[in-house]
């Protein structure tokens, strides 16, 4: 079992420790450091900016300020590169506008210059994050790729109905870094609960993964007839024998925006696993 799950388990421990976008939503401590590293970064362009300034004539000084909103964009997203945007128009407009250390303009033409300062960091921060989002994408769906490839082998490596099972609810938890869950019924008894990630299947979860299997559809969490779930269950029927419940537990807010497509091939894999099973547990059975 060790060696049939050590391939997933690389796997699974390489998503949860570089794949930031496998969380939707940003942790606050995560955005308040991006937040206080735009305004050092817009900081440190603004002492660049002055010494420049000081010591020559360049007329487009204020376009150091655009490096901390790419910084920004493409480290930390686009509420820190919007932060760094407007603050790098707010200290051009303070220190290197006349009258200086105020935010007031004796110069129309200035007006334009901070007004065109601040556009482009707007576009730029833009530009910044939809790249950074796009990069992170392309990594996810290659991890994702790799996991299900590796899914794939061990499960048809397993030894019994257990190991698909648990082997399964690893692999789920592993995509989508949430507890996961699956478990073998019969008729409508559970005969076997496999979870990962240490959130425990209760009553209520039990019910909405019933009435899953029942329906033929899935059963959101919080939505009836799941209403007390913490789990989204999706039926995975078999052709004989012993059917399956696939239960994710997503966090409230932060579920992705259509996580049907990895589950359904996770399900029809374990579908075909389960029946793979049974036929060898058939062929082996004293006639």
């Amino acid at each position: 079992m060790t060696h049939v799950e050590s391939g997933l388990g690389r796997e699974m421990a390489s998503l949860r420790a570089d794949d930031p976008f496998l969380v939707e939503a940003p942790s606050q401590a995560l955005a308040l450091t991006g937040y206080l590293a735009s305004v050092l970064m817009t900081a440190a362009a603004t002492v660049v900016a002055i010494g420049i300034d000081s010591g020559m004539s360049i007329p487009n000084v204020s376009l150091v300020f655009v490096i901390p909103v790419i910084v920004a964009g493409v480290i930390y997203g686009l509420g820190a590169s919007i932060c760094s945007a407007i603050l790098g128009a707010l200290a051009y407009n303070f220190f290197l506008t006349e009258p200086r250390y105020t935010l007031a303009v004796s110069d129309p033409a200035n007006v334009w210059a901070i007004a065109l300062l601040l556009f482009v960091g707007l576009i730029v921060s833009s530009v910044a994050f939809t790249s950074r989002r796009r990069a992170i994408n392309a990594a996810l769906l290659t991890k994702q790729a790799t996991l299900l490839q590796d899914y794939s082998r061990d499960i048809g490596a397993a030894a019994d109905t257990k190991a698909v099972a648990s082997i399964t609810s690893k692999a789920l938890a592993a995509l989508f870094n949430v507890p996961a869950v699956v478990i073998l019924m019969t008729g409508n008894e559970a005969v076997s609960v496999n979870s990962a990630g240490g959130l425990e299947l209760q009553a209520a979860d039990l019910d909405a993964a019933r009435s899953s299997l029942v329906m033929g559809s899935v059963a959101r969490a919080g939505v009836y007839p799941a209403v007390a779930s913490r789990f989204d269950f999706w039926p995975v029927p078999a052709a004989a024998g012993e059917d399956a419940v696939i239960g994710i537990a997503f966090a409230p807010g932060q579920r992705p925006s259509s996580p049907q497509t990895s589950v359904d091939i996770i399900a029809r894999i374990l579908a075909l696993a389960l029946d793979c099973q049974r036929l060898r547990a058939g062929r082996g059975s004293p006639a």
